[in-house]
């Protein structure tokens, strides 16, 4: 049985854009770090939608649904 790699995956780091989501998500931090500066802009005049849009990037963040500025996923690196 062969495994699929998907060799199109950000440069960005998930364990970094996990923690800026999770201690300054509030004000886009992590939005900023992928590239995302025009949304990361509105998150923090939203404060995160009062903390519901940062939990919803979380949840993406974690599930690597979480895109960065090309749309390429920011994924954990995961061991073969």
């Amino acid at each position: 049985m062969t495994r699929a790699i998907n060799i199109y995956k950000s440069d960005k780091d998930f364990r970094k854009t996990a923690l800026l989501c999770i201690f300054l998500g509030l004000f886009g931090a992590h939005r900023f770090y992928v590239g995302k500066t025009s949304t990361a802009i509105i998150q923090f005049a939203l404060l995160g939608g009062l903390g519901i849009w940062t939990l919803i990037d979380l949840v993406k963040i974690i599930s690597s649904n979480f895109e960065d500025e090309y749309g390429l996923p920011i994924q954990q690196i995961q061991n073969l």
